[in-house]
C-alpha cells in the first residue's frame, strides 16, 4: 500500500482535494443552495423549497420596489405612508406568499419550475461577495431576473430579493383572470 502511495502521491492529493471540496466547501456554497433549491422542488417539496427563501425579506423588497415605481414624482409623506404600509403588512404577506409558494411547488406548477439550463445559467453567473451573492438571467419569454441571496445566521443561504417582481405578478394576475383557473 505504502509502495502504491509513493508512486501515485499526485493522483491521492487530488483525490484527497475533491474529497475535502465536496464535503467541506461545496455545501456551504450559494450554487449548492441553488442546486438543493431545483431538487426540492422537483421532488414536489413545498417545505424543503421554501427553506431556500426567506419570504419575509422578498416581500418587503418587492414592497419598496414597487413603492418606488408608483412614487416617483410623488410627495414625502405618500412615501413614508407607503414604507409603513410595507412594514406592517409584509409579515402577513410572506406568510400567504409562502403558503401559496409551497402548495405551487407541491401539485408541481408550471410556474415554479427550475429548467436544469436556467439553474446552470444562474450558477455559472452567480456573483459572490462574503456573505451575500446575486445572479441575473434572461428567461425564455426575454425576461430579466435578479435574484439575491444572504448567508443566515445559521450558515445557510436564502433568497432575499427578487428584482423586477412586478413582472411575475402581472403574469399571476393575469393567470387567476383567465377562464377555467383555480
Amino acid at each position: 500500500m505504502s509502495r502504491f502511495l509513493l508512486r501515485h502521491w499526485t493522483a491521492v492529493i487530488v483525490v484527497l482535494l475533491i474529497a475535502w471540496w465536496t464535503l467541506f466547501y461545496l455545501p456551504n456554497t450559494p450554487a449548492f443552495a441553488v442546486f438543493q433549491l431545483k431538487r426540492a422542488i422537483d421532488a414536489h417539496d413545498g417545505a424543503q423549497a421554501a427553506e431556500f427563501v426567506d419570504f419575509e425579506s422578498v416581500v418587503k423588497h418587492a414592497g419598496y420596489e414597487m413603492l418606488a415605481d408608483k412614487s416617483a414624482g410623488n410627495d414625502i409623506v405618500n412615501q413614508f405612508i407607503g414604507k409603513g404600509a410595507v412594514e406592517l403588512f409584509s409579515k402577513p404577506v410572506a406568510g400567504m406568499v409562502e403558503a401559496w409558494a409551497q402548495r405551487e411547488v407541491a401539485t408541481g406548477a408550471k410556474e415554479v419550475q427550475m429548467p436544469g439550463a436556467a439553474v446552470a445559467g444562474a450558477i455559472v453567473l452567480l456573483h459572490r461577495d462574503g456573505d451575500t451573492a446575486y445572479t441575473d438571467f434572461r428567461d425564455r419569454d426575454g425576461k430579466v431576473w435578479e435574484i439575491h441571496m444572504a448567508r443566515t445566521a445559521d450558515g445557510r443561504w436564502q433568497i432575499v430579493e427578487v428584482k423586477n417582481i412586478q413582472q411575475l405578478l402581472d403574469k399571476l394576475q393575469r393567470r387567476e383572470a383567465a377562464p377555467g383557473s383555480p
